[in-house]
């Protein structure tokens, strides 16, 4: 286990126990100003670089990349991309949670607040399952099927691929484009479903916007 994802492990153990025990961290009416100020400065911050980045990733860059890179070169950059950024959203919707829990205990909270909490709790668990879950065995199951295109001379198509027409007289390429196309449609939807439950939660924030 990394340095990073023992990190992200303490985070996101540290929000659980924001969110059962806030009086540990002395939440509430008598908390000083000064804790209130910061808890909603990491709030705020972690939740706009969240969302930034699940927005250029998922509708920008890798729609760039993808248009503009050799089909090989484009699956290896984002393996190397992927655990960052997922790393990344993991820890920002981690401090997201515990910042929010701090700030509306949740025995004192309204019900609008606890739904709140609830988009950002799964907004943590989706993108923990791609980090910890989906994204390596995507990148297993794309290596795997790198190899295999190697072998038939395919893969360094820009924009478009020969995967599909080769794979019609190939069984092993079209066993391996199966498994694969579940592996990334369960990350691809995890992925969305964490941005639509910021995308919740931007709402409310905007809510509390005075002009």
């Amino acid at each position: 286990m990394g340095w990073a994802t023992r990190f992200l492990t303490a985070v996101a153990f540290l929000a659980v126990g924001v969110v059962f025990a806030p009086d540990v961290l002395g939440s509430g009416p008598d908390s000083p100003a000064i804790a209130v100020s910061a808890a909603k400065l990491a709030h705020l911050l972690c939740f706009a670089t969240a969302w930034g980045a699940a927005l250029w990733v998922t509708f920008i860059g890798g729609i760039v990349m993808f248009k503009n890179l050799p089909r090989h070169q484009f699956g290896n950059l984002q393996s190397k991309m992927f655990p960052a950024y997922f790393m990344l959203v993991s820890v920002c919707a981690a401090v997201s949670v515990a910042a929010f829990a701090y700030l509306h205990p949740w025995k004192s909270a309204s019900s609008l607040e606890h739904y709140q909490l609830g988009f950002l709790v799964a907004a943590l668990g989706f993108d923990l399952s791609n980090l910890l879950v989906f994204t390596p065995m995507t990148i297993e199951m794309m290596k795997k099927r790198h190899k295999i295109e190697r072998d038939l001379s395919i893969g360094e198509e820009v924009g478009w691929s020969k995967n599909v027409e080769v794979a019609k007289s190939n069984p092993n390429l079209a066993a391996m484009n199966k498994k694969f196309g579940m592996i990334h449609g369960l990350s691809s939807l995890a992925n969305i479903l964490a941005f639509g439950s910021l995308a919740m939660h931007s709402w409310y924030l905007a809510g509390k916007i005075q002009f």
